[in-house]
């Protein structure tokens, strides 16, 4: 059994000899040279997704005026924020929507104050003897304020169900428009690119594993929330529904508008499009078999969007490579698929971290604990 530690495949990477291959890429040395020559010749394989992601939000430190406020209402261009925090920190949820405009709102506040622009900062307070001051208008730029970090409960899910709707009307979702009498499929996912369905079981992602994300380094913090990783899985070990996420953090103010990008979803509200990769080392030959996981290896459940029920019935189970093909069969009939994230992003995620990697600037982390093994979710019914 072939065995490789954290150490030597690092120090592989600061010498320049390292080999890294995208998720995409392992798959045709895997099928051509075998699990136990491939794992031998490579070292790290690159994941990449980029896709909507609304448990997404940004801790500031707005820093001090003078005389100072203690914020306890605060709006970032007409974006309420939270003013539960410290003096001058908040926390601006991506979903949040603007008080004078419902398309424009947390994720687009996030996105400006990477992108420099100036950001309106309107609060107010109570007042106290430390911090007399009771109101302050001014802007803010991403370089005036102290620190602004991304920090995301629930990011990248390992594996999303795809969507259909059975009742007559439109309707508008998380998941994109849904049309009529089952008149599309919309899915998102990067399938044999996406980071936790190249390591299904976890067993190089851990807190301090550090990530691509949004166009710098990153860190896992903590699980996600919804986390769930006792979902069914098939042969292959891949989970046949939404199981593990992840909490992340990084320094907003490295971060690129090329891989973090607000959205507004027709009569649903704003999301935030996150682009996040992961490095997972080829420790040995069952995570490098685990990582050249094709899309026809990967099977997802197709739900009725139509009946509100959260306990709503799977319609069929369906691979990526149909979900792909821009068509699936479903009762008796083809229908359109329709992604909701971006393989081009993706793809460009995995080739960013591959170049990182193969220059000697990026070197991988080994977990300082592992995640959880059992689910963290229950619903509200279940916990009466």
């Amino acid at each position: 059994m072939i065995k490789k530690s954290y150490e030597e495949i690092n120090s592989k990477i600061k010498n320049g000899t390292a080999v890294v291959l995208t998720a995409e890429e392992i798959i045709s040395m895997v099928e051509e040279q075998g699990i136990a020559a491939t794992t031998r010749k490579v070292d790290v394989v690159t994941t990449g997704t980029f896709g909507a992601m609304c448990s997404s939000g940004a801790f500031i430190n707005l820093g001090h005026s003078n005389p100072p406020i203690k914020m306890s209402k605060i709006r970032l261009n007409d974006v309420p924020a939270s003013g539960g925090l410290a003096a001058v920190d908040t926390y601006i949820g991506a979903t949040e929507v603007s008080d004078s405009d419902e398309n424009y709102g947390g994720a687009h506040v996030i996105e400006d104050l990477v992108a420099g622009k100036n950001i309106r900062l309107q609060a107010s307070s109570y007042g106290t003897d430390c911090y007399p001051r009771k109101a302050i208008d001014t802007l803010i730029t991403k370089d005036s304020i102290n620190e602004c970090f991304l920090f995301n409960p629930r990011n990248a899910y390992q594996n999303y169900s795809a969507a259909a709707n059975s009742t007559d009307n439109i309707l508008y979702t998380y998941m994109g428009t849904l049309l009529p009498k089952f008149g599309n499929v919309t899915y998102s996912t990067a399938g044999q690119l996406s980071p936790l369905l190249n390591d299904p079981y976890l067993r190089t992602i851990g807190l301090g594993t550090r990530i691509f994300l949004a166009g710098t380094e990153g860190y896992v913090a903590w699980n996600g929330t919804q986390f769930n990783p006792s979902k069914p899985r098939n042969e292959k070990g891949v989970p046949l529904g939404a199981a593990a996420t992840l909490s992340l953090v990084g320094n907003l103010k490295n971060m690129s508008t090329d891989y973090l990008k607000a959205a507004v979803f027709k009569n649903y509200g704003v999301s935030l499009f996150v682009g996040i990769g992961i490095p997972i080392p080829l420790l040995d030959e069952e995570i490098t078999q685990f990582t050249a996981v094709r899309d026809q290896d990967i099977q997802t459940s197709v739900y009725d969007y139509g009946v509100p029920d959260r306990s709503r019935p799977a319609l069929k189970t369906v691979s990526y490579a149909e979900l792909k093909s821009g068509m699936i069969e479903l009762n008796g009939k083809k229908v359109r698929t329709a992604p909701m994230s971006s393989l081009y992003k993706a793809r460009a995620i995995a080739n960013q971290l591959k170049s990182w990697i193969q220059k000697g600037s990026f070197l991988l982390t080994e977990p300082v604990a592992p995640l959880p093994s059992e689910a963290n979710i229950l619903s509200l019914d279940e916990r009466r």
